[in-house]
């Protein structure tokens, strides 16, 4: 059998979580849910799947230092910072190259840093499909997560013909990729049982997915090939990425490929799983008090409801007579909006950053 190895993507600045999440400190880095970095848990869920010298990291220039301070167990030249964000594809890309470079075809999962996921075994077991399935044809596999609530705030997955099982688990075509639905749709999708929730998890041989980026996207596709010309010449894929990587054309993988694509297959989770996009996914992860609000640090509340407040150590969050607020304290800043503001907490992280780029 050949090796097998993980890329995880790690780039971004996380801004939803502003004013935890910054350039240099961005949400994977913080203990968002639970009370370790988010990619340090996700490392933790790898062990018994692959060893960590066959584990990658794939983060913003930036933030290459922090990664590496963060996660002690991964290799200096297996962590690599991009010049330049330039969107899932462009990482998928190099992701490609680099697993390329090893000398073997060898199949690779491509993970997100920042999801939640507690069932371990599960989420391994999965992953062992997956490898099976990428392994055994020229497909383009990813894994679709069962909703139980209509959610607005994920792509979806539509899931056709089953083809034979892997590992004990089923392997079905998917008829479509979807955008995130309004309420009602999302609502039908749930009665329907065959939409999945498309958790941007994906398994497949560098050759599939370079083939497939030459066909679907040719621009990039031209890039990475000019990419990959640089790093034979000169030895250094650094020198490069500085040249070529910022020139790429930014586009996301699922833009770029896997809405066009064909012989995409799924595997459904055996495991729990949230992709926590925004402040009040938190909630869901942690208890809360006779008022429905959730502290994660210190908090006290006085005839107040429903209300999510996140504090570093040391400090405490008080509210008296107030409703369905977000309050987030960090060393430099503090933010307060109402629950229904959440997703506007980007754009407020972006008007902070012009005003004081120091906050950003």
């Amino acid at each position: 059998m050949k090796n097998r190895y993980v890329v995880i993507m790690a780039g971004g600045k996380g801004e939803r979580f502003w004013p935890q999440s910054r350039l240099k400190r961005p949400k994977h880095l913080l203990p968002i849910v639970g009370d370790g970095p988010m990619l340090s848990q996700t490392i933790e869920r790898l062990e018994g799947l692959v060893p960590p010298e066959r584990v990658y990291v794939i983060t913003n220039a930036e933030q290459r230092d922090a990664v590496l301070e963060c996660c002690p167990s991964l290799l200096p030249d297996k962590v690599i910072g991009e010049p330049e964000g330039r969107d899932t594809a462009a990482a998928v890309g190099l992701a490609a190259l680099l697993v390329e470079a090893q000398g073997e075809d060898s199949a690779f999962a491509l993970l997100p840093a920042d999801h939640v996921i507690d069932d371990h075994e599960g989420f391994r077991s999965v992953l062992e499909a997956a490898f099976e399935a990428a392994e055994e044809d020229a497909s383009l596999v990813t894994i679709g997560i069962k909703p139980d609530f209509p959610s607005t705030g994920y792509g979806y997955l539509c899931r056709g013909e089953e083809l034979n099982a892997e590992n004990g688990r089923v392997l079905s075509r998917v008829d479509r990729f979807v955008e995130k639905p309004d309420l009602s749709k999302a609502e039908e999708y749930l009665q329907a049982g065959n939409y999945f929730w498309n958790a941007g998890m994906f398994v497949w041989r560098p050759s599939v997915i370079l083939s497939a980026l030459g066909k679907y996207a040719p621009e990039l596709s031209a890039g990475l090939a000019e990419l990959k010309e640089g790093w034979e010449l000169s030895g250094s894929l650094a020198e490069s990425m500085s040249k070529v990587y910022p020139t790429l054309e930014k586009i996301s993988i699922d833009f770029a490929v896997m809405e066009k694509a064909q012989g995409v297959v799924m595997l459904e989770s055996a495991f729990d799983w949230d992709d926590v996009g925004e402040w009040p996914a938190i909630a869901r992860h942690y208890a809360k008090d006779g008022s429905g609000n959730v502290f994660k640090g210190m908090g006290v509340a006085i005839d107040s409801t429903e209300n999510l407040t996140f504090s570093e150590e040391g400090h405490c969050i008080s509210l008296l007579g107030v409703k369905d607020l977000i309050v987030v304290q960090s060393a430099d800043a503090t933010m307060i909006c109402h629950k229904d503001c959440a997703q506007q907490v980007k754009e407020l992280a972006q008007q902070v950053s012009k005003s004081h780029p120091e906050l950003s």
